[in-house]
């Protein structure tokens, strides 16, 4: 896999987990906001485990209240939830 490729899976899998864990509709849209995003999408790129990440998405379909403990954005996630 290439490179453009894997940077769209990982776009596509932290695009899944910020709707799954409900976040989506919390992340800051101010210059700050605007660089936390830019930080956890470099997480994710670094996150070494897409298909347990993948394979968790598929099982919470129906939404979840948190992140897997293996993601490395699910603090900033769940920080956002309740800063919002």
């Amino acid at each position: 896999m290439g490179l453009l490729d894997r940077m769209s899976e990982k776009a596509s899998l932290m695009g899944r987990m910020i709707t799954t864990v409900g976040a989506i509709d919390h992340i800051p849209t101010s210059q700050s906001g605007d660089g936390q995003l830019r930080r956890a999408a470099t997480r994710c790129m670094g996150c070494g485990k897409p298909g347990e990440c993948a394979e968790w998405l598929e099982e919470h379909q129906a939404g979840a209240d948190h992140a897997p403990g293996f993601c490395p954005n699910g603090a900033l996630f769940d920080e956002w939830k309740t800063a919002g």
